[in-house]
């Protein structure tokens, strides 16, 4: 098969080796920014025109031959060449074979460096509003969930021990909480990424008379960068948002850990939809919870991926070098997979189903409402560190004697504290217990209703 000939090979008198060919190809992975790619060239087509570097026709054989292009690509009619090396050349070179010499203008003023960068910004664009619409989405679902548990009792847990008892709806907004400081991060990310490098050619900038006014303005983005050194050679905005899809993952790992232990016959808190897991392929009674035990993992590859874009990075003298190819491979799988993530999990949250009777009775045991024997105390006007020491001593007596806090007779708990009245059981209760924690940021189910609503109305806000 004839070697194509490169676009950049007047300088060179050997062809490539074919090794050389396989090793520094990107293609097979950057030609997912064909749009972008394309999009990119549009607007640099309609800059070159307006500066009078291109006519006006030849820009609009440059715009439609390149809308021919995107056509055969969506149509899988365009064919992918590894000796063109990229998707930069690979379209420059097929939009030069349709329009002729014309197609060889349009790389006039600008580098494959501020193009890459163009491109990726672009796309990482996108990434990033999509992120924060698929963390949107499953804030909404996690809100649903919450406000239809209100008043269901679960034991929250410290050191994985029951500490002290909690609304489950209260339990499902902290998961919103963390995913709203996600969705912050990324949209705060975003106004890093679009910022508009093309112009700053391969390091220096150009010659030519070049509007990046105009150009950002078609392209959209806020403004044009201001150092052409930095605008080719940083990638900054895609190790942050890499940071912020490993904090999305290390999110959702936590959730997951808290699905799989409650769906284990340890706990029996819930039931995931059939759906939404797997079996044994030995074990015919098994029914496993693989989605989150997936979800959880994958956030490895996420958290892999950011030192992989920090390690690329850290070494790497100004401007531009070929190292940075390498970017693409890491940020690709990042986005794709906190999207798959973050899809499935919303999807799997409508299909649990809450025992209730068994989070109850789990917040019965482990001595959930001694915190609220010792607030008692306290308001008994016992000092909180001798109403500590009481109530320790009462829950080491009722372990003895196997029985709960609420079990043991008024004789026996004034034997610790001749304070104690018959009230004290009211605090005692989980029910007292939830409710008497009634502050903001509290689990008594008066709080956890006003922070759904204020949850949905927020939600509502971004939305529109």
């Amino acid at each position: 098969m004839t070697q194509q000939k490169k676009l950049w090979s007047g300088r060179f008198t050997e062809p490539t080796n074919q090794l050389v060919e396989a090793f520094t190809e990107s293609v097979s992975f950057d030609s997912r920014l064909y749009r972008q790619d394309i999009r990119g060239s549009i607007a640099h087509s309609k800059m070159l025109a307006k500066i009078g570097v291109l006519t006006d026709d030849e820009a609009r054989a440059i715009e439609d031959g390149l809308a021919r292009i995107q056509n055969k690509i969506e149509a899988g009619e365009f064919e992918w060449s590894t000796e063109l090396e990229d998707v930069h050349m690979n379209i420059e070179a097929r939009l030069t074979e349709d329009i002729g010499d014309t197609g060889k203008k349009l790389h006039t003023g600008r580098s494959r460096n501020d193009q890459v960068a163009t491109d990726i910004r672009l796309y990482m664009r996108e990434a990033c509003s999509h992120t924060v619409e698929c963390l949107r989405a499953l804030q909404a679902k996690i809100v649903t969930a919450a406000e239809q548990e209100i008043d269901t009792i679960l034991p929250g847990f410290t050191h994985l021990q029951v500490a002290q008892p909690v609304s489950l709806g209260h339990h499902l907004l902290a998961w919103y909480e963390m995913l709203d400081r996600d969705a912050a991060r990324v949209e705060d990310c975003l106004k890093r990424v679009n910022i508009m490098p093309l112009g700053a050619a391969a390091l220096a900038g150009t010659s030519f008379p070049i509007d990046r006014h105009y150009t950002c303005e078609l392209l959209e983005f806020s403004e044009p960068s201001r150092n052409s050194l930095d605008s080719v050679s940083d990638r900054d905005f895609l190790i942050e948002y890499a940071s912020a899809a490993s904090l999305i993952m290390m999110h959702l790992s936590r959730m997951c850990e808290d699905l799989i232990l409650w769906a284990s016959e340890n706990y029996k808190f819930i039931d995931i939809g059939d759906a939404f897991c797997t079996g044994s392929s030995i074990m015919p009674q098994k029914k496993n919870p693989d989605i989150a035990e997936l979800v959880r993992g994958k956030s490895a590859r996420v958290i892999g991926n950011l030192q992989s874009l920090l390690v690329l990075m850290k070494a790497q003298p100004l401007t531009y070098n070929r190292d940075n190819q390498e970017d693409k491979p890491a940020i690709f799988d990042s986005v794709d997979t906190v999207y798959a993530c973050l899809r499935v999990f919303a999807e799997m949250i409508p299909s649990i189903k809450f025992n209730r009777d068994a989070m109850y009775q789990a917040a019965l045991k482990g001595y959930a409402t001694a915190t609220d024997l010792a607030d008692y105390l306290v308001v008994k006007q016992v000092p909180f560190r001798d109403a500590h020491e009481i109530v320790g001593n009462t829950v080491h007596y009722a372990i003895e004697q196997g029985k709960p806090l609420e079990a043991l007779s008024l004789e026996e708990l004034q034997g610790f504290g001749p304070m104690i009245t018959q009230d004290v059981f009211a605090v005692l209760t989980l029910e007292g217990s939830v409710n008497a924690r009634d502050h903001i940021g509290g689990t008594a189910p008066r709080q956890v209703k006003m922070a759904v609503k204020a949850a949905q109305q927020h939600l509502d806000e971004q939305s529109s």
